[in-house]
């Protein structure tokens, strides 16, 4: 068995792959809380959220190796991808708890304000591929939105309640909201392979979640107090399989054992 090996990127293939590299790189971030959260309770949420990611990252890489052809299962899609063929948003690569100025991860504040973001496109999106044309894609999206309904639910109240604590809560929530909001773009853009899954059925395209998403994540800010910042050019390209540089070292840790013991059982 080889090491790494290389997948057949057809449109519907890259569409499914882009919603599960996202579920599962998110979560692989938020485990880092396991142990390190503010208070238990929230450092079990955090880490039964991470759970529920994994689960629907599994059903979409099974799915996303059905669709490919070549019989890889989900371990494989997981484990010995190379870099360039992950097809999850940036923004789910950006640390969560390592300080910086410039960009996510510096701060609690990052991570809810980040799960609020993503939770609410992801339950969005599966409300849409309740209807998907592909019945497998849409019994995952059935599951996956009642879990996507409480992780953005929990997170607004994070969200609320420290953008409208204090004024040091309040400063570092608004932090975040500086830090993460360039990274939102990717979340709507609108490709070829979007055009595709909207024509064939198979979902929708991203760009048909920014209205409902833009009020919802609004209405959660507005309850906070916070204020969104000027709109910039910036674009990241990690659905397009360009990615930051800190996806490669979350790979490194993530696939060790399996690049080590390839085809290892237990």
């Amino acid at each position: 068995m080889t090491t790494s090996f290389a997948v057949e990127l057809t449109p519907p293939v890259r569409y499914v792959l882009r919603w599960a590299d996202t579920c599962l790189i998110h979560a692989q971030r938020l485990s880092e809380w396991c142990g390190h959260g503010p208070v238990l309770e929230e450092d079990i949420a955090l880490t039964n959220m991470a759970l529920d990611l994994i689960g629907q990252a599994r059903a979409l890489l099974t799915h996303a190796g059905r669709l490919e052809g070549q019989g890889f299962d989900e371990d494989q899609l997981a484990f010995l991808r190379a870099e360039g063929q992950f097809l999850n948003l940036t923004l789910v690569e950006q640390p969560m708890r390592r300080s910086s100025a410039h960009s996510p991860g510096g701060d609690f504040a990052d991570t809810v304000l980040r799960n609020l973001l993503l939770a609410t496109w992801l339950k969005l999106a599966w409300q849409r591929l309740q209807s998907s044309s592909d019945a497998e894609l849409a019994a995952i999206a059935g599951k996956a939105v009642k879990e996507a309904r409480y992780h953005q639910q929990h997170n607004a109240d994070w969200v609320v309640r420290l953008g409208d604590g204090t004024d040091e809560s309040h400063a570092r929530m608004q932090a975040a909201v500086e830090r993460i909001w360039s990274y939102t773009a990717e979340l709507f853009v609108r490709d070829a392979v979007d055009a595709a899954a909207e024509a064939s059925g198979l979902g929708p395209a991203r760009d048909a979640l920014a209205t409902d998403w833009r009020r919802e994540v609004q209405s959660v800010l507005d309850e906070a107090t916070l204020k969104l910042p000027a709109d910039v050019p910036f674009l990241s390209t990690g659905t397009n399989g360009v990615h930051s540089e800190h996806l490669g070292f979350i790979l490194a840790e993530m696939q060790s054992l399996q690049r080590q013991f390839p085809g290892g059982a237990w």
